[in-house]
Order: structure tokens, then sequence, then C-alpha cells
């Protein structure tokens, strides 16, 4: 029997439900952690992509953002599903990219998939949480709910390539943002393969949009972006001129901007805090109405 050639994955960025290859054919080498043994060429993003991916993130906003809580849900703990059935290939991307065990990888992995599931039974609970029926003196209504952002630039942690990634994504699409995401620069093999999950877990197209690739190149057009609501920094690193540079960019059109931390640990059970992070409150007054003759009101 012939010896047979391996087929060589190849692979693209995920914009607007699609996979298309940097507008500017460009690509860089993506080695391995530990032994820095070649394992592909990723795309690399340009300006032109990044922008691209804003439109996208856009034109999805209206539909996501307008479904119900619930069905967010749903959409999310497919994910989860598809992950579960592609565990195989993200224990050994994830192994390569960090330089991981098998064991370790595929532990991630498992943590990765809860992650998404945790995230996935907040879509329609968050709301009660941080909203609420306000007390007043008078006799009026004040409600008060939680509405997303918008759009969001995420800039995926460097070090923890997927469950790190999914740390920051899930909370902003979970509360109906759409998003624009930079992968790992050193690792971003995980992050594009999520796009292929992404496409076939019932996202719509938009939703979210992943980028490989230099981030102190795509970063700062995202940051300065008018048509970008907010960015969470996390992959520029703590305390670093990277950082500052996109905190003063994203001042120029008031985004929100979460800053990164120092140690952060991705595999620490999240709280509430990325959930409200790119959460706007919405307080609504409306006056309360006669009951009839006795003068009593609702």
């Amino acid at each position: 029997m012939s010896e047979r050639l391996s087929v060589f994955k190849t692979y693209k960025l995920y914009v607007g439900g699609k996979f298309p290859r940097s507008e500017s054919g460009r690509v860089y080498e993506v080695t391995g952690s530990k032994d820095q043994d070649w394992l592909a060429n990723a795309p690399l993003s340009s300006r032109k992509d990044a922008r691209d991916a804003v439109v996208a993130a856009r034109k999805a906003f209206g539909g996501w953002s307008g479904a119900t809580a619930y069905n967010r849900g749903q959409v999310l703990y497919r994910v989860a599903e598809m992950l579960e059935g592609r565990r195989s290939q993200f224990t050994r991307e994830v192994a390569d990219a960090e330089g991981l065990s098998k064991a370790k990888a595929a532990a991630l992995v498992d943590l990765t998939v809860d992650r998404w599931v945790w995230y996935a039974g907040w879509t329609d609970k968050i709301a009660q949480v941080v909203g609420g029926a306000n007390p007043v003196a008078g006799p009026f209504f004040n409600l008060s709910t939680p509405e997303p952002t918008g759009v969001v630039a995420v800039l995926a942690p460097q070090e923890s390539s997927l469950l790190g990634l999914v740390s920051v994504l899930a909370p902003v699409v979970a509360t109906g943002n759409t998003a624009v995401v930079v992968a790992s620069e050193r690792s971003p093999l995980p992050a594009l393969s999520l796009g292929e999950v992404l496409a076939t877990s019932d996202v719509p197209g938009g939703v979210v949009n992943v980028l490989s690739g230099r981030t102190a190149e795509i970063a700062p057009t995202l940051a300065s972006h008018m048509d970008v609501n907010a960015v969470d920094l996390t992959g520029a690193g703590a305390g670093t001129a990277l950082a500052t540079e996109l905190e003063v960019a994203a001042a120029d059109n008031l985004k929100r901007v979460l800053r990164p931390r120092t140690g952060e640990d991705f595999a620490a059970t999240p709280g509430t805090e990325r959930l409200t992070a790119f959460l706007e409150t919405k307080t609504v007054w409306h006056t309360t109405g006669s009951l009839g003759a006795s003068g009593s009101s609702y």
C-alpha cells in the first residue's frame, strides 16, 4: 500500500457567517508552543478585514438583540453541543497551541464546553438580577431593564487560546451584543476552528466575527471605529503601552472599555461581571391608572 499525503487544513477568517481569506492575501506561520514545529498558515488580517467585520456585526445586531433571551440561550447551548462533538480536534489544537499534554488540553476543552453551557443558562436570568421595579414617590411605575450595548470588539487572551477566548466572548453574545474577535496572535488556530463551530450552531452570520493576525495592527482600527460601541482589552495585556493607546482611541466616541487584568484565571468560576460589562440600563416611567370609582390604582 502506497503512503498517502496528509491533507493540511486551510484556516480562514470568519466574517459575516462566511470564511474569507484576508483581503490582503497575507498569511503568517503558526508554530507549536512547545517544539516550535510548523502547524499552519493563518490569515494575517488587515484593517479592511476589521472594518468588514464591524459592518457584519452591525448588520446582525438588530436581529440578535431582538431575539428572546430564551432563544439566545438555546443557540448558545447548541454551540456547546457542537464543541462537545469536536472535542478531539480542539484537544489536539489546544495541546499544540499551549504546549500541554493531551490530558491537560482535554480538561481545558471540557471547561470550555461547560463555560458555554454556563453562559447559555444566564441569557434569560441576567435581566432579573440587574433589572427590576424601582420604588418611587408618586403614582408611577418605574422599571429598569438591561439592554445590550451594541458591537463589541474583543481582544482575546494571548495565552489561553480556547478557554480564555470563550470566557471573554460568550458573555458578550449571551447578553445580545455582537462581537468582532481578534484571536490570540501566537495561538489563533483554536479560535479560527471555533468559527466553524459557530457557523453550524444556529448562530446568525455576523453575530461573531473572528479575525487572526497582529493584535497591534488590528486593534487600533477597532478601538477608533465609530461604529464599535465597546471594547474588551484583555488581549492587549495589563499595563502595556498598547492598552493605553487603545483606551485613548476608544474615548473618541465614548466606548465602554473593559480593561485587562493581571493574572486572570479563566479556569475559575466566572461571576456576572463580564455579563454586565456591556449592558446599559434603560429606565421607564409610566403613570398608574385608576381602577374605578373607589379611586384605587394599580
